[in-house]
C-alpha cells in the first residue's frame, strides 16, 4: 500500500513518540506500519526535510535519518543528482545544527556513508562524483580547525565511511561489495589512517585536559577511526569475530612504512598512559590489532624489532598497572597478550631483550588475575590461551635462551586450582546472589581444555599439589559425613571442592593426548585416577539418601577423559597408569575399567532418574562407549559380557530405570533422552544378535507390554494423558532402536515386530493429537527414521512386500497429518513453526527418504489401482501451498527438507510435476528461483539440480516433437502441458537464467559445478534471450572490460552442440 497523503509535523511526531517511547504494543506496531509506508511514498523526501528542519524532538530527526538511509539503500537507486543533493543537504544540515543529539548525528553521518559506498564507481561529467567526500572532509578540517564540533563531525564521517565500506550487505552481490571495498582500500584507507595518526599526535602534543569533553570526544572519534581502519577486511575473508584468538590482520604491503616507524606504536602506548579509562581501552584495542599484524609484512630483523617494541610497551603497562584497574582496559590488555603468542613464536619471544622480566611480570599478572576471579572473569580466557600456546610451543623451541615456562607454568596451574577452590566457599557464603561457576559448564570446559596443556609442564609439581588437595578435602568430607552433628553447608562446600578437583583430574589425565608424556607421567595419572575411583565408590554408597549433582557431573567428565586416554586398542596394556590402580583398587587393565564404567552408568540410571543433567550426561557417556570403537572391536565384544550390560539388556524398564517412566513427575522434554539410551542399548544388543529372533523378541518385551497397554487404553476408557505420555516414550524408544539397526536382518525383525500390530496405534495418535507437536513430532520422526534406507537395510527379499507396505503406512500418516494440520487455519508467527512447519518438514524428510530409498517400485501403485502414492503427493502439494515462500527459506530445517524432496520429484517423477495446476507450478518454480541465491549450499544446489531436471525434460520433449513420428508424439503427450505452461510464462526460465549468469560472473560462487548444470539447457531453450542477456551483461561493465567479457562468452559457447549429452555439458 502506498502512502496516500502527507502528514503534518504534529502527526509525524506523535507517530515517532509511539514508535520510540510508547509502551502500548498495538500503538507501536501501528506506528511502525505507517512509518514504513513513508519510505515508499513520493512524499518521503519532503516529509524527512520537514522533520529535520522543524522537528521539536530528537526522535523525529532520527526517524528522518532512518527513512533517508533506507531510501538511499534501495535496490533501485535514486537518480545520481538526487543522491548528491541529499548528501550535500545533510552535510550542511549537520554543520548548521551544533546541538543535535549524538545518535541523530550518527544516523545522518551513516546516510552519507551509504550514499558514498553505493555510488563509489558512479560517474557524473567524467568524475567519480561520490569519492570527493574524503577531500571535502579534509577541507572541513582545514576550514574549521579551531572549532571542535566541526572537526569531530569530519572524523565521524571518515570513521562511519570506513566501517560502512567493511560491512557486507548480503542482499547485494558480494563481488560488487569486494570491488568497492578493494578500491576504497587501495585509494583511500592508508591516507585516512595516516591522517588519523597525525591528528592523534597533534592532540597528544597539546596539554590534555581530561575534564574537557570536547578533547575527550575528539580523541574518542579519532581512536575509533584508527580502529575501524585496522579492523578492515583487507583481503575479503570475512573473519568470524567469534574466533577472536585466531585473527591475523592482513595489512597491505604498502603500509609497511607506517608500521616500521617505532613512533607509531609509541603513540598508542602513550595515548593509553595519558587518556582516561574510557578512551585508553580504545588505544589498547588498536594495539591488539597492531600486535596481530601479519608476520610476512616484515623481514626477520624488522619483525624482531617490532616485537621488541611491543614487549617494551607491555613491560611499561605492567610496571605501572594502575590503568588495568578498569575492567575495559584489563580485558583489552588480556586480548593484547593473547595476540602476542598467536602471532609470534616462542623462539622469537625468548630472544627479546626484556623477555625474563616481562614473562615474570605476565606470570604475576596472571596469578593475580586468577586470584581476583571476580574482576572481569571473561578475560581469564585470553590469559589461559596465552599460557596454553606458550607451553604447547616448548618442544619446538630451538634457541638456547631459557623460556622459563618450567618455572612459571606450575605457578599458573596452582593459582587456577586454588582460586577455584576458594571460589566455592565464597559463592556459598556470599549474599550477593552470585551464580556458581560450575553451572556454566561451557566456560568451565573451555578453561579446563586450555589448562590441561599448561598443567603438563612440570607435571610432577601439579600432581603433587593435586594429590595433597584431594586427600585433604576427601578426608574432611568423610569426617563430616560421619560426624554426629552434620553441617549441611560445610558438606556442600567440601562437595563443591571435590567437584572441582575431579574436573582437574579428568582434565590433566586428558592432557596426556596433547603433550609429550612419559611412563612416570602415566604413573602419576594412575595415582590421581585412584582417588577419583575411590570417590565414586564413596558417593555411590550414600545413594539415594545423599547425592550431589555437581560431583556426579564432574565424575562423568573424568570417566570420559579417562576413556579417551587410557581405554582402547591403541594403548599398550603395560601402561603404568594401571600399576598403581592395580595395587589400590585391583584394576589391572581396561577390562576392569569397562566394568567400572558400566556399573557407574547403571547406578546413575537407577538413582538419578529425576535429574535430567546427570541422566543426559550419563547416557551420552554410554552412547560414546557404544560407538567409540569399530563395530567388531574386541573391546566392544567384551562390553557385552559385563554383568551390568547384560542387566540393562534384560531389564530396561521404569522399575529399574526410573527415567523411563511416564508419570506426571517428568516433563515431556525429559523423555528425549530415551532415544539416546535405546540407540546405545541396541548397538550393544547387535554385537551378538545375529539372526536370533527370540533374543530380539525378549529385548523388545518391555515395549511390547507398553504397546499392548496403549492398545487397551484406546479400546476402553481412553485415559488420554496417560496414553499420550506412553506413546511419546515409545516413539522415542523405537526411534533409537531403529537408528541403531543398520543391517537388513535386524531391521526386518523390527519391521515384523511393529507391522501390522502396532503401527495402527501410531496412526491413530497422529489423527487424534495433531494439535500437540509434543506428541506428533516424536511419532513423525520415528516414521522418518523407518523410511531411511541406511546401509541398504530396507532392501527386502524379492518375495517380500514389506517395502510397499512400509510406504503405504508412511503415506497414510503423512496424509492424515497434512489434512489435519491444514485445518488449524492461520497461525501467529510464534506458533507457525512449532505447530505446523516443523511437522511439515519432518513429513517432507520422510517422503524424500522413501522416494530416494530404491526399495519401492512406485509404478506398481498406478498399475494395481492403489492410490497411496497419488495421495501422498497431493498431501505434499496441499502442505506446500499453505507455506509462504519467505517461510520456506527462513526456516532452515524446512528448506533443507523441501528442496532435496523437490530434487527427487523432478529427477524421477516429472509426470507428477507436469500434471500440476499452473498456480502450483508457478509456486514451485518461484521457490526454485528464490532458492538459487540462498546462502545455504544444500538449498541452492538442490534448486540447481531441480532446475536442470526440468529443463532437460523440456528439451528432450522438444527434441522428440521435432522427429514427427507417431510413436514419439504419443510418448511426448506427458510433457505437452509443461511446454504449453512455459510458452505462456517464458519469463520464469529467463529470470532463472539471469540469476545463474549473474551468480557465476559476479558472485563468490561456492557450488559452481551445481550452478553450471542447468545453464546449458536454459541457453538452448532460450537462445534469443541469452543473446539479449549477454549484451546487457557486457554493456553493464566498464568499457575496458567489454572485449574480455565478450571473449569469455564466445569461449563458453565454442563447440557447443544442440544437445544435452554429458560431453556437451562439460565442454
Amino acid at each position: 500500500m502506498k502512502f496516500a497523503r502527507s502528514f503534518s509535523l504534529a502527526e509525524l511526531e506523535v507517530l515517532c513518540n509511539h514508535l520510540y517511547e510508547g509502551t502500548d504494543l498495538a500503538q507501536r506496531m501501528e506506528a511502525e506500519k505507517v512509518l514504513l509506508e513513508l519510505i515508499d511514498s513520493p512524499e518521503c523526501l519532503s516529509q524527512c526535510q520537514l522533520l529535520l528542519e522543524q522537528g521539536t524532538m530528537s526522535y523525529a530527526q532520527l526517524l528522518a535519518a532512518t527513512c533517508l538511509s533506507k531510501l538511499v539503500s534501495r535496490a533501485s537507486p535514486l537518480p545520481i543528482e538526487q543522491r548528491i543533493d541529499i548528501r550535500n543537504y545533510i552535510l550542511n544540515y549537520v554543520a548548521s545544527q551544533p546541538k543535535l543529539a549524538p545518535f541523530v548525528i550518527q544516523a545522518l553521518v551513516q546516510v552519507i556513508a551509504k550514499i558514498t559506498k553505493l555510488g563509489w564507481f558512479e560517474v557524473l561529467k567524467d568524475q567519480l562524483i561520490f569519492r570527493d567526500i574524503i577531500a571535502d572532509v579534509k577541507k572541513f578540517f582545514n576550514l574549521f580547525f579551531f572549532f571542535f564540533f566541526f572537526f569531530i563531525i569530519g572524523v565521524m564521517i571518515l570513521s562511519e565511511l570506513t566501517q560502512e565500506m567493511n560491512i557486507v550487505d548480503y542482499s547485494r552481490p558480494s563481488a560488487k561489495h569486494r570491488k568497492i571495498a578493494t578500491s576504497f582500500r587501495d585509494t583511500s584507507l592508508k591516507d585516512i589512517l595516516m591522517l588519523a595518526c597525525s591528528l592523534l599526535k597533534e592532540l597528544l602534543a597539546k596539554p590534555l585536559t581530561l575534564q574537557d569533553q570536547r578533547q575527550q570526544s575528539l580523541a574518542m572519534q579519532l581512536l575509533k577511526l584508527v580502529l575501524n581502519c585496522l579492523n578492515f577486511d583487507f583481503i575479503g575473508n570475512s573473519a568470524d569475530e567469534s574466533a577472536d584468538d585466531l585473527c591475523t590482520v592482513q595489512i597491505p604491503t604498502n603500509w609497511r612504512t607506517i608500521f616500521l616507524e617505532p613512533e607509531t606504536l609509541d603513540l598508542f602506548f602513550d595515548l593509553y598512559h595519558s587518556l582516561p579509562p574510557m578512551l585508553s581501552q580504545l588505544a589498547l584495542s588498536c594495539l591488539v590489532q597492531f600486535a596481530s599484524t601479519r608476520r610476512s609484512l616484515f623481514s626477520n630483523p624488522e619483525r624482531a624489532k617490532y616485537l621488541g617494541n611491543l614487549i617494551k610497551g607491555v613491560k611499561q603497562i605492567l610496571e605501572n598497572p594502575q590503568g588495568l584497574s578498569d575492567p575495559g582496559n584489563y580485558h583489552e590488555f588480556c586480548r593484547f597478550l593473547a595476540r602476542l603468542k598467536t602471532n609470534y613464536q616462542l623462539g622469537e619471544l625468548v630472544m627479546v631483550k626484556d623477555y625474563p622480566e616481562v614473562i615474570q611480570l605476565i606470570a604475576n599478572f596472571t596469578i593475580t588475575s586468577l586470584q581476583h576471579w571476580e574482576f572481569a572473569p571473561n578475560s581469564v580466557h585470553y590469559l589461559l590461551i596465552l599460557w596454553q600456546r606458550m607451553v604447547a610451543s616448548v618442544p619446538f623451541v630451538k634457541t638456547a635462551e631459557p623460556h622459563l615456562l618450567d618455572t612459571y607454568a606450575p605457578e599458573i596451574t596452582k593459582a587456577y586450582i586454588t582460586s577455584r577452590l576458594e571460589l566455592v566457599t565464597f559463592y556459598l557464603y556470599s549474599r550477593d546472589g552470585l551464580e556458581d561457576p560450575l553451572d556454566d559448564t561451557a566456560t568451565v570446559f573451555q578453561q579446563l581444555e586450555q589448562l590441561c596443556t599448561v598443567s603438563r609442564c612440570e607435571y610432577e609439581k601439579t600432581c603433587t599439589l593435586l594429590v595433597q588437595l584431594f586427600d585433604q578435602n576427601a578426608q574432611n568430607y568423610q569426617k563430616l559425613l560421619h560426624s554426629s552433628s552434620r553441617n549441611p553447608l560445610e558438606i556442600t562446600v567440601q562437595e563443591g571442592c571435590l567437584a572441582w578437583l575431579v574436573y582437574f583430574v579428568g582434565t590433566f589425565v586428558g592432557g596426556r593426548l596433547t603433550y609429550t608424556s612419559t611412563d612416570e607421567h602415566d604413573a602419576m595419572d594412575g595415582e590421581l585416577s585412584c582417588r577419583v575411583f575411590q570417590l565414586i565408590s564413596l558417593m555411590d554408597a550414600q545413594l539415594p539418601q545423599c547425592s550431589n549433582e555437581k560431583v556426579e557431573l564432574a565424575i562423568l567428565w573424568f570417566l570420559d577423559q579417562f576413556r579417551k586416554t587410557y581405554v582402547g586398542d591403541q594403548l599398550q596394556h603395560t601402561s603404568k597408569v594401571y600399576a598403581r590402580m592395580s595395587e589400590v583398587l585391583g584394576i589391572t587393565d581396561d577390562n576392569h575399567v569397562l566394568e567400572t564404567f558400566m556399573t557407574k552408568i547403571v547406578t546413575n540410571l537407577k538413582y538419578w532418574g529425576r535429574c535430567e543433567p546427570v541422566i543426559s550426561r550419563t547416557l551420552q557417556f554410554l552412547n560414546d562407549l557404544s560407538v567409540g570403537y569399530p563395530f567388531y572391536c574386541i573391546l566392544l565384544k567384551k562390553l557385552v559380557k559385563i554383568e551390568a550390560v547384560k542387566f540393562m539388556l534384560q531389564n530396561h524398564t521404569s522399575k529399574h530405570f526410573p527415567f523411563l517412566g511416564v508419570s506426571d513427575n517428568y516433563s515431556l522434554s525429559d523423555l528425549r533422552c530415551r532415544t539416546v539410551f535405546y540407540t546405545a542399548l541396541t548397538r550393544l544388543l547387535m554385537v551378538d544378535l545375529g539372526e536370533d529372533e527370540d533374543e530380539f523378541e525378549n529385548f523388545m518385551l518391555p515395549l511390547t507390554v507398553s504397546f499392548e497397554s496403549v492398545t487397551q487404553i484406546f479400546n476402553s476408557s481412553f485415559e488420554q494423558e496417560e496414553a499420550k505420555r506412553m506413546l511419546i516414550g515409545l516413539a522415542r524408544d523405537l526411534r533409537g532402536i531403529a537408528f541403531a539397526l543398520n543391517t537388513k536382518t535386524s531391521y526386518t525383525m523390527l519391521f515384523d515386530w511393529i507391522y501390522p500390530a502396532y503401527i495402527s496405534v501410531l496412526q491413530r495418535a497422529v489423527e487424534l493429537w495433531y494439535r500437540e507437536p509434543a506428541c506428533t513430532t516424536p511419532i513423525l520422526k520415528l516414521m522418518a527414521e523407518f523410511m531411511q534406507n541406511r546401509s541398504q537395510r530396507l532392501n527386502f527379499d524379492v518375495s517380500s512386500p514389506n517395502g510397499i507396505l512400509l510406504f503405504r503406512e508412511a503415506s497414510k500418516m503423512i496424509c492424515t497429518y497434512g489434512n489435519q494440520i491444514l485445518s488449524l487455519g492461520t497461525l501467529s508467527k510464534d506458533q507457525v513453526y512449532p505447530l505446523k512447519l516443523k511437522g511439515i518438514s519432518i513429513c517432507y524428510s520422510a517422503l524424500k527418504s522413501a522416494l530416494c530409498g530404491n526399495y519401492v517400485s512406485f509404478g506398481v501403485f498406478k498399475l494395481y489401482g492403489d492410490n497411496h502414492f497419488d495421495n501422498v503427493l497431493q498431501a505434499f502439494v496441499k502442505m506446500l501451498l499453505s507455506v509462504s515462500h519467505s517461510d520456506l527459506l527462513q526456516y532452515r530445517k524446512l528448506s533443507q527438507s523441501y528442496y532435496p524432496l523437490l530434487e527427487c520429484l523432478t529427477q524421477d517423477h516429472m509426470s507428477f510435476i507436469t500434471s500440476l495446476e499452473p498456480r502450483v507450478l508457478i509456486y514451485i518454480l518461484t521457490s526454485i528461483s528464490e532458492g538459487l541465491t540462498a546462502v545455504d549450499t544444500i538449498v541452492s544446489s538442490s534448486c540447481c539440480a531441480s532446475l536442470d531436471y526440468i529443463v532437460t525434460y523440456l528439451f528432450k520433449h522438444l527434441a522428440k516433437e521435432g522427429k514427427k513420428t507417431l510413436r514419439c508424439r504419443e510418448i511426448s503427450q506427458d510433457g505437452q502441458r509443461l511446454l504449453h505452461f512455459m510458452q505462456q510464462n517464458p519469463e520464469v526460465l529467463q529470470q532463472m537464467m539471469s540469476i545463474l549468469m549473474n551468480t557465476i560472473i559476479f558472485e563468490d560462487c561456492r557450488n559452481q559445478w551445481s550452478v553450471s548444470r542447468p545453464l546449458l539447457g536454459l541457453i538452448l531453450l532460450n537462445e534469443k534471450y541469452f543473446s539479449e542477456l549477454r549484451a546487457t551483461l557486457i554493456s553493464s561493465q566498464p568499457d575496458n572490460k567489454h572485449e574480455a567479457l565478450d571473449q569469455c562468452f564466445r569461449n563458453l559457447m565454442e563447440g557447443v552442440e544442440q544437445n544435452l549429452l554429458v560431453k556437451n555439458r562439460d565442454r
